[in-house]
Order: C-alpha cells, then structure tokens, then sequence
C-alpha cells in the first residue's frame, strides 16, 4: 500500500483535534499506512543563508512530521511577498492590493526549490504525493527536474480568478506551466475549474482531451473541483461538548430577549466585513423594528497584521461599529458587539448553535466552511438561517442557503430581513437539506474523491 505524503506551508500534529477538520480528515489517511506531512517548521532564523534551512523530522503516532526552517530574507520573499503580497490578491479578484516586486518571485522560487531538495531526501519511490496551496504551486516542478517520478496532486483551497486576472501576475507563464508537472489539479468549486479551463486554453494553447483533461508543455494533467468538506460528525460532538454547551447557555441566557447575529472569520480584505456591517447598517434603518432587538456579535481574528493592507481595514470595521453603535444603541442595548480575538475552536459550536443568523458574505472565497460548520452546529428543531455570499465556493453546493450579493447593501439588508422572520418549518426544511448535503460530500468524502482520482490520473 502506498504512503501518503502531504506537504503545505504549514504542518499540523493529526493526533490533535484542535487543529481542525483537516488535520483530522488528512490524518485518518497518513495514519492509515503510515504517511509524512512536510512543510515549513514555523522557525525564521534572522541571519540565515537564503535557499538554506534545516530539516526536522519527528513521529506523531504513525505519521512522521518533517520540517523546513526558512531565513528571514525567504520568509519575507516567499511568504510576506509573493504568497500574500502576489497570489493571495491577485487570486482573491484584488489586483490593486498586489504588490509586483520582481525579488519576490525569486525568493517564492527558492524556497519550493529548498523543499523540493529536502522532500526527495525522504521520499520512497511509491509515495503519493499531495501538495496543497498557493504557497506550493511550483513544487512538483521542482521535484521533477530533481528526478521524482511519483504521482503528485496538488489542491487549490484558494479561489482560481478568471484568464484576464491571472495574465496581471508576471511571469504568470511560468506559474501556468509548473501546473502542468502535476498529475492532478484540484479546485473547490466548478467556476475556478473553467476558469483554469479558460486560461490554459487561452494562454498556453492547451488543447483539451476530454473528461477535464489538459495537454500542454508535452505534458498531461486533469483537473476537477472538489470543495472541501468538514468532519460533520466531528464538529456535531464539539456542539454537545462542555465547552460549546457552556456557551450557548451563557450567551442564551444573556441574549434571550435579542435576536443574535452572528459573523466569524480572520481579518481579511477578502471577507467583505465593511461591506457586512455596512448592510446591517441598513437593516437597522430600514427594519425600525430590530432597534433594541437584533444584536451582529461579528470576531475577526488578527490575521496578518504587519501588512498595511490588514492595519487599514482594522481601522475601518472599528470605526464603522463605533459609529454604529453610536447612532443606534441604548444603555442596555448594543447594535454590534465585535471582537478582534481568537475565540477557541471548542466553543465556536455553542455560539453558532445559538445564533438567529449566521452572515457568511465574503467578497471572494474558495470554499468557506464557517457556513458548513454553522450548519453542523443546529439545531434540527429550531435551526438558524444561513445568509451566504454567492461569491463563496460554498454557494455551488448550499443553494437552501439565502444568497446574497455582499456590493448589494440594500438587497443583502432585505435578505437578512427575509432570514430574521422566516418561519420554522422553513427553516427545518432548508436546514435538512443543507445537512444532508454537508454529510454527503464532507471531508472525508473530498480526500478519498481526490486521492482515488489522482491515482486514475496517474495511471493515464
């Protein structure tokens, strides 16, 4: 049986359940014939010498984590610059926040380069390989002109912008043709798979095979999407847990004459938090009758924070809920209660449980799976209301959800409205079918669909 090895920017031990769905889903399959996870140690050693660093291999139970230190010149090259500052813009639709800094892409190259050189020192000859994220996409590039034969896939948890977007990046021809020494490409959603479709045909001449298979470079790969799932069963025992039980009977009790809004996500320009607030801004305007009553409680975790772009958008939510806050609320009552802190991942489930609404509206996301685990949270006789930005990859699959478009102030304000007052069997009819889609295609359900068409695509 062939060992798995995964390899992303970051490492998580699968034997720990606060890392989270993925960890959890991926771990199941290292454990299962024993795997490595590789990936960058979290250590950026000032002074070091760039395309240098130290490997760290440990065992976690059957899984061996291996580890990269970086230098301080290719974190800020490879991590700050190119994969934050370039591609995570760029293929979030904002090519006005990217910053075209030609030593990045140097640095972005150097560092995949460092890892492919440590990755080979530990492969064996029948692994499967599967690389994850934008942080990665030139590794199997890397590893080929090193030699690796083995069968490598690579999943983008990101979205993929349309042809004319990508075309922005510099050297976005050599980004397009690393992609072609996978043997398979995953995506979360059936837009960011034609918008590779588009692109390659469009950029590279790409000629297609048939069953979402691609020819270019004198080389093959297929592509598919796959939206990423999360472990229901898993997070529906965190919702009985006594952590989550906590607090929802703390915030159940503290907010039993409110009806409770509820956002969560980091702090990201992607996220369209001003947008959101800015939407329940107008609801409170033009639906007098949730003054006193409706409560947005919105946490964005720090994300970033030594970027500009991050320091602006801080300062913008906080001056929009103070203002908020000022024109509508009363001694005892306030509109927004919001929160930049972590809040742990065991009590996350108590609050969606005992949200009215969950606001899930970003710009642009690849997959989002707050709104999944929203739905995990409920309860089936009294279900909350899933408000879900169309511009999510999650929208493809959850259409009971209600929809919106996050630009659309006043229409997402009418939404929300809609969400607030609609009536119980509505709800649990709409809150069954979005459970039982999130069973059937959960996280489990996307590592072994991905897995098993690798190996199909490998074997073509």
């Amino acid at each position: 049986m062939s060992r798995l090895v995964v390899v992303s920017n970051r490492v998580a031990d699968p034997r720990k359940t606060a890392a989270g769905g993925l960890a959890v889903a991926l771990g199941d399959a290292l454990n299962g014939a024993g795997g490595m996870w590789f990936g960058w140690s979290g250590t950026v050693i000032e002074g070091g010498a760039p395309g240098e660093g130290e490997l760290h291999v440990q065992q976690a139970g059957n899984v061996k984590l291996a580890t990269v230190d970086l230098s301080a010149e290719d974190h800020a090259g490879y991590y700050l610059g190119y994969s934050n500052g370039v591609l995570w813009p760029v293929f979030h639709y904002r090519l006005d926040l990217a910053r075209f800094d030609a030593d990045y892409i140097g640095a972005y190259r150097r560092v995949n380069q460092l890892f492919a050189r440590k990755l080979m020192t530990q492969l064996l000859p029948d692994d499967i390989i599967w690389v994850h994220d934008y942080h990665l996409i030139p590794l199997a590039a890397e590893l080929r002109a090193m030699g690796c034969k083995n069968r490598i896939g690579f999943f983008l948890h990101i979205p993929l912008p349309p042809q004319q977007v990508l075309a922005a990046i510099p050297q976005h021809e050599w980004l397009m043709r690393a992609m072609f020494a996978y043997d398979l490409l995953g995506f979360q959603s059936q837009a960011d798979l034609q918008n590779f479709s588009r692109y390659v045909q469009a950029e590279a001449g790409a000629e297609e095979l048939g069953n979402n298979r691609f020819r270019a470079f004198n080389r093959t790969v297929r592509a598919g999407a796959f939206p990423i799932g999360i472990d229901v069963d898993e997070f529906a025992a965190l919702t009985h847990a006594k952590e989550a039980l906590d607090m929802y009977e703390r915030m159940k009790d503290e907010y039993s004459r409110r009806k409770l809004l509820l956002g969560v996500e980091r702090l990201d320009y992607s996220k369209g938090l001003p947008q959101r607030l800015r939407a329940f801004k107008c609801l409170l305007e033009r639906y007098p009758e949730n003054l006193r009553s409706a409560t947005l409680i919105q946490i964005a975790s720090p994300s970033r924070e030594d970027m500009g772009t991050y320091t602006d958008l801080l300062q913008e939510l906080e001056s929009l809920c103070g203002a908020i806050n000022g024109d509508f609320g009363e001694l005892d009552w306030m509109p927004v209660r919001y929160m930049h802190r972590n809040v742990a991942r065991k009590r996350l489930p108590g609050l969606y449980r005992v949200a009215r609404v969950a606001l899930v509206t970003p710009l642009r996301d690849g997959m989002n799976l707050v709104a999944k685990e929203f739905i995990a949270a409920q309860n089936p006789a009294d279900p909350g209301v899933l408000v879900l930005s169309r511009f999510a990859g999650a929208a493809e699959q959850l259409k009971e959800a209600l929809l919106v478009n996050p630009y659309d102030t006043d229409g997402t304000a009418d939404t929300i409205q809609h969400a607030l007052q609609m009536p119980l069997q509505e709800r649990q009819a709409r809150h069954q079918k979005l459970l039982k889609n999130i069973r059937e295609q959960d996280v489990h359900w996307w590592r072994k669909t991905f897995l098993d068409t690798l190996c199909d695509a490998a074997s073509e």
